[in-house]
């Protein structure tokens, strides 16, 4: 039964505790600082025997909304908004580190110094997973855009990756680095081709630079699919281990909603615009039907998952997150 004397004894209590806290140093009580980044960009997973790495490039806001072509501005723009993303819409730039137990293969490059500061961070995040630039043994390009081939190099034109031999799609390392003169002088492609040229030529000149032929394996176990339309010789790459298989996209589709109901939008600077399109309708149905894993260059980071059907077309549906494998 509670008492007058012990509730009087319990209130002291009370009051003790509370000037206590009072006495406290007001220090406890600041607010703590924005931090304002997120933490190191890489995940992992197991394929088979080997283990694959996503890496962030960063992201950038870019006017999506605008960039695509075939659709009107404010449809696109709306369309984005039902998903609740906005205009310019952040947009992830992704590579991928292959280890298959005796090859460490980096699949794009990201931007380097070439795009802005909230990209270029492939190199911080190759480190944060574990690794060093200098024991990559091959990089292997889908194509030589800026935002895939820009991280070759340095600012002072030395190569990222020292030991790592260089390999491109030959049709598409003809169009960007043989280009002849109309081209080089086409407003948007001139400034594309010189910066393709700034970014591969260290690796020419060293002698760690390989094409591969349409459908043909950049190095033994990795294949390819000639996917053109985006640019010339855009090649997704096929990787599988014990049964298990994931093809990186490239540049196959832009963003993770849009183009999934509608395929035959396209990019401004897709190269071929029909082409581009006719070739991700090929690729969505592929996935859809095989049920492979897909890497995507610009899809949310990680930017891996799964294409299946649905009422409209297509969906994307992201690998759900593990913490362990």
């Amino acid at each position: 039964m509670q008492t007058r004397r012990a509730l009087l004894k319990s209130t002291a209590g009370i009051t003790l505790a509370a000037g206590a806290a009072a006495a406290l140093p007001s220090a406890v009580l600041a607010k703590a600082p924005i931090i304002g980044h997120q933490a190191a960009g890489f995940y992992r997973l197991k394929l088979g025997d080997y283990e694959v790495t996503a890496l962030s490039d960063g992201t950038v806001a870019m006017p999506m909304a605008k960039i695509y072509e075939g659709i009107e501005e404010k449809d696109a723009e709306a369309y984005l908004a039902g998903y609740f993303q906005k205009n310019p819409t952040e947009t992830s730039v992704n590579a991928f580190l292959v280890n298959t137990g005796d090859r460490l293969v980096l699949i794009d490059a990201g931007t380097g110094n070439v795009m802005g500061p909230s990209l270029g961070r492939i190199v911080a995040n190759i480190e944060a997973a574990g690794y060093k630039t200098d024991e990559i043994d091959d990089v292997i390009l889908t194509h030589i855009h800026a935002d895939h081939s820009g991280g070759l190099t340095t600012a002072n034109g030395e190569r990222v990756f020292g030991n790592a031999v260089l390999h491109v799609n030959e049709r598409e390392a003809q169009f960007w680095l043989q280009a002849d003169e109309k081209a080089k002088a086409d407003a948007g492609l001139g400034p594309q081709i010189v910066q393709a040229g700034k970014n591969i030529g260290p690796y020419r000149e060293a002698g760690k630079f390989e094409t591969f032929a349409d459908n043909d394996a950049p190095i033994p176990g990795f294949a390819s699919i000639l996917r053109p339309g985006h640019t010339p010789g855009h090649s997704a790459i096929v990787v599988e281990s014990r049964g298990e298989k994931i093809v990186f996209w490239g540049d196959i589709v832009h963003g993770d909603v849009l183009q999934y109901d509608r395929p035959d939008v396209t990019v401004e600077f897709d190269v071929d615009q029909k082409r581009a399109a006719a070739t991700r309708a090929i690729a969505f149905a592929e996935a859809a039907d095989r049920k492979y894993l897909v890497a995507g260059a610009h899809h949310a980071f990680p930017g891996i998952g799964h294409v299946r059907r649905d009422d409209t077309n297509y969906d994307w549906v992201p690998l759900l997150y593990s913490a362990n494998y």
